[in-house]
């Protein structure tokens, strides 16, 4: 295992590598087919959904110099080569979380004015986008009234009753939903097997449990327990050793425990 996390390690390098969001996915890749993307978008939805996954794939999508027939990028021009890396100038995130005032906003505003540096648009992705400030908010309305043909703004939020209407009216907007616990098992299998470590079905499905609909949270759990597990004698991950590391209790003692207080036998309890 190398030391960088599993979720930056194995980020989804095209569409079809995205774990759920099928009507978000489908809809994208039929805009880029169809050269139909939209100045703005709002992606909304719970914590590690894929929110700014999907929003950097779009980012290197529209910029890609030979795009697949379907949409994909090719992942092997210098355009997408640079955004994989994190060093395109014209790709811009901004935290809105840390970065939520005024001056943030003003520094884009002034930075649509020029042509993209050496991509085809330039991408601003702002990340938690309702902890902006009032007039950050004000600031980015305008903005997004007057687009210039040449930027992409795509907005990220997990709380969007928080955003402006008049903002939100200017986007095309997006809901991601919470991921089933068999598509996170599916995609911690292809971790795993990535990795070249042998985890049990039963421990995969604990694991997606643990995420609570995040596939970056269950991705996290599986990083906590494949380091745990690097210099013992662990040679396969089963269900108890994950419940070890991670701190789950039985959940089968605990209804016995509670079962035997109801009827009144809490010595037999503290023996259990």
């Amino acid at each position: 295992m190398s030391s960088l996390a599993l979720y930056r390690k194995y980020r989804p390098t095209t569409f079809a590598e995205v774990t759920g969001q099928e009507h978000v996915v489908r809809t994208l890749l039929s805009a880029l087919r169809s050269n139909a993307v939209s100045h703005a978008y709002l992606f909304a939805g719970p914590r590690g959904t894929g929110k700014t996954t999907l929003a950097r794939l779009l980012a290197k999508s529209v910029n890609c110099e030979k795009p697949k027939k379907d949409g994909e990028p090719c992942n092997e021009c210098s355009s997408c080569k640079d955004i994989m890396a994190n060093r395109a100038m014209d790709v811009v995130e901004i935290d809105a979380a840390s970065n939520r005032g005024i001056d943030e906003i003003r520094d884009i505003k002034e930075g649509t004015k020029f042509l993209p540096a050496k991509l085809k648009y330039k991408i601003y992705i702002i990340d938690e986008a309702h902890q902006l400030s009032k007039d950050a908010f004000n600031a980015l309305l305008k903005t997004l009234e007057e687009p210039p043909a040449h930027a992409i703004f795509i907005l990220a939020t997990t709380e969007p009753q928080k955003m402006l209407a008049t903002i939100v009216s200017r986007t095309q907007h997006f809901d991601f939903r919470k991921l089933r616990v068999s598509e996170i098992t599916d995609r911690l299998k292809g971790l795993a097997k990535k990795e070249n470590v042998k985890v049990d079905e039963d421990a995969l499905i604990l694991i997606a449990h643990g995420g609570r609909g995040s596939v970056r949270d269950a991705e996290g759990l599986l990083d906590k327990v494949l380091t745990s597990s690097l210099g013992s004698d662990t040679t396969r991950i089963t269900l108890e050793y994950v419940k070890e590391v991670l701190g789950i209790a039985d959940t089968a003692g605990i209804a016995e425990f509670v079962g035997l207080l109801l009827e009144k036998k809490p010595g037999e309890g503290v023996q259990k």
